[in-house]
């Protein structure tokens, strides 16, 4: 069985380059198509290890870093790539590395991320927020992300088998593809934190600096509580950030995993204000014996227990989250550590092994049944 796997782009190591990597361990031999790879960000990392086979987008001017510019190129780019070769193809997706040409006698298991977001569901926040629903920029980005949900909807055809992240991925799945799909949780580095450090009386958080994270939210809201806040995380939403942020607001930029371990260590509570497809953050936060006051939608909701491992506060605004934190300030709830880790424990990156591994090891073998009991059909009408 020769096997090959898709990934969409390799840029920075974050979530989805981590569950590539753990799928990249079960097929060491494997190489990696990709449309872009910018290699300096990989440097000691096992996917660097692999063959790399980058699109014609890595080629073109500013390609390598920005090419998210050409989204229109990108499923041509992806269509390009030969597997003939291959038995078996593994995408790991979250925009169009699914959509790659297979045949008939190929297995292709899609690993996926979300179908692409701001095609579809975000697509009219999107349009808003990037000023796109005026002029005639609008007209075309709009006719853009038109033949995108075209391209991607016949592309879901092209894989047998969808794996989701979450069972929310897999709601839209079924809603997008009209397809059934398994849930294996992603990988998330458990062992990295330990549970047991006192806990200081500081609240946390960590994120890029993007606006759907919802940083904004979360310092206002302790603007008027006045509770001491940590924000690590650094992005185009900085300097508004930075604008926003009372005194007990402190906003310590980009830092290090060790500086990020330590403040997950000993924070009072974790919190998040992002409607995520799973989020990988607030599994880490409860790795390392922390609640976590998370918005009630999306993930998190698969992730954080509420009234055991968090709270959930069910709006996302300034009064709801005011309210969740007044829960723990007053004691309302009371956490175990114990408790909160041993939920983290669940996704773990020795159990996502385990379970894509038993996944592609049934669905190939199933494939092959069926192939078995089509020739054997055919040889006996003839």
């Amino acid at each position: 069985m020769k096997v090959a796997v898709t990934h969409h782009w390799l840029e920075q190591f974050t979530g989805g380059e981590k569950a590539l990597e753990e799928i990249l361990s079960l097929f060491p031999d494997a190489p990696v198509y990709t449309l872009i790879y910018q290699k300096e960000n990989f440097k000691g990392r096992r996917i660097a290890e692999h063959e790399i086979i980058t699109s014609y987008i890595q080629k073109l001017p500013w390609g390598k870093t920005k090419y998210r510019s050409y989204l229109p190129l990108m499923p041509t780019a992806i269509e390009q790539f030969d597997l003939g070769e291959f038995d078996l193809i593994l995408s790991s997706c979250s925009a169009v590395a699914k959509g790659v040409l297979t045949r008939a006698d190929q297995l292709h298991i899609s690993y996926l991320y979300t179908p692409i977001r701001y095609a579809w569901d975000l697509y009219h926040n999107y349009v808003q927020q990037a000023g796109l629903n005026r002029g005639l920029s609008g007209i075309l980005a709009r006719l853009i992300l038109h033949y995108i949900r075209m391209w991607d909807l016949q592309a879901s055809y092209r894989v047998d088998v969808f794996v989701a992240i979450s069972h929310t991925v897999a709601e839209r799945i079924r809603k997008t593809y009209r397809r059934d799909a398994r849930v294996i949780y992603p990988p998330v580095d458990v062992d990295r934190f330990n549970p047991e450090r006192p806990r200081d009386d500081f609240y946390f958080t960590v994120s890029r600096l993007v606006p759907y994270k919802r940083i904004d939210l979360i310092v206002s809201a302790f603007n008027r509580l006045g509770l001491p806040l940590v924000v690590i995380g650094d992005g185009p939403e900085r300097s508004r950030i930075e604008s926003l942020a009372y005194p007990n607001v402190r906003l310590l930029g980009h830092q290090p995993d060790d500086v990020v371990t330590d403040h997950m260590e000993r924070c009072k509570a974790f919190v998040f204000a992002a409607d995520e497809d799973f989020g990988i953050v607030p599994v880490e936060a409860q790795a390392a014996g922390a609640p976590v006051i998370a918005y009630g939608r999306g993930g998190a909701l698969e992730t954080v227990l509420h009234g055991k491992t968090g709270i959930h506060f069910p709006a996302q605004t300034e009064d709801s989250l005011i309210e969740a934190v007044k829960m723990v300030e007053q004691g309302e709830v009371v956490f175990q550590a114990e408790m909160i880790r041993e939920n983290a424990m669940r996704f773990s990156s020795a159990r996502f092994r385990q379970e894509y591994g038993t996944l592609v090891e049934q669905e190939w073998e199933t494939f092959m049944q069926r192939r078995h009991a089509r020739h054997t059909s055919n040889f006996v009408s003839i």
